[in-house]
């Protein structure tokens, strides 16, 4: 082995992907709340999203199929660099250690051990009158009969303090993810697997596919569309992992030649358009037809024109 390659292999060892997104400008920071000990998701700009594995010693792109060593992630971060230049900049990070604590050091909570099925399986239907009930009506403008739909369909239960949980399943029905929102809160439960939040506007099988960001935002869009009973209304809870785009792919295989078969009703701001335009690619490899839904507030998502037509009611 030659000096060169010797450094090479130095440099991918011993320089921690996490390292160089949390030093390089502009920095990236940890989502403790969606990270474990495995998967450390890192944040920046709205919507960018990358996660780290392997011990620090790879990565990969929620918004795209981009992933590798730090090698790699040095030139995603900053394309002009050559293979030289990235040697150059990782040098000074060989041997640092990420500024993050340790996933195992994080405060544990109820249930610490229970994976998100399992504390899904006890909570109740979300109830009307719940404080999550007042917040997705009052705060979000969701009228009751679509949170009673979706209590039946069961994709949304009664968390702690009454708060919405929402779950992700996949296609066998089983839940991988259960996200949370309420007045003063938005986050997950700890050890799941994002796949997708799925609300059927009717039986299956589906002719059509709708993807949100949100899951509010997803049934937002049922709302408004009045549910149609073609369409499966989705969402994705930001970026796109691996088993998400399998799920996406899952769904679509049974809708080939579909015309207008995914829809992506991703938010109207930069974000979402790079969603929507990996959406797009999905679709085409799929062989069906695409249709961008994007919400007619720029900067805007599909709930906030629920939360506008509720003002205007309230106002009229």
């Amino acid at each position: 082995m030659t000096s060169y390659d010797s450094e090479i292999e130095k440099l991918r060892a011993e320089v921690s992907c996490a390292t160089l997104l949390e030093r390089l400008p502009p920095p990236w920071l940890l989502d403790r709340a969606e990270s474990t000990k495995n998967c450390l998701k890192y944040r920046r700009g709205p919507g960018e999203v990358i996660i780290v594995n392997h011990g620090g010693r790879g990565w990969w792109d929620a918004q795209s199929d981009a992933k590798g060593d730090v090698f790699d992630l040095a030139q995603h971060l900053d394309p002009g660099l050559n293979f030289g230049q990235v040697r150059k900049l990782l040098r000074p990070f060989i041997g640092l250690a990420p500024a993050y604590p340790a996933a195992s050091a994080r405060r544990r909570r109820d249930f610490p051990d229970a994976t998100p099925a399992e504390r899904w399986e006890p909570r109740p239907p979300l109830r009307p009158a719940s404080p999550g009930w007042q917040y997705l009506t009052i705060e979000r403008g969701l009228p009751d009969l679509i949170l009673k739909a979706a209590a039946a369909a069961d994709v949304l239960r009664e968390g702690a303090y009454g708060s919405p949980w929402f779950a992700h399943r996949d296609e066998a029905g089983r839940v991988t993810h259960v996200e949370i929102r309420a007045q003063n809160f938005k986050g997950s439960l700890a050890g799941g697997v994002k796949t997708l939040f799925r609300f059927p506007g009717g039986d299956p099988p589906f002719k059509r596919l709708v993807v949100a960001e949100a899951p509010i935002d997803a049934l937002s869009i049922a709302v408004i569309e009045q549910c149609q009973p073609n369409t499966l209304y989705a969402a994705t809870g930001g970026g796109m992992g691996s088993a998400t785009i399998a799920a996406i792919k899952q769904v679509l295989a049974g809708m080939a030649g579909q015309p207008d078969a995914f829809c992506s009703a991703t938010d109207a701001n930069s974000a979402g358009d790079r969603y929507a335009a990996r959406h797009r690619e999905i679709a085409e490899k799929a062989g069906v037809g695409f249709v961008r839904l994007r919400p007619p507030i720029e900067n805007g998502d599909w709930n906030d024109i629920i939360k506008q037509q509720a003002q205007q009611r309230d106002g009229s």
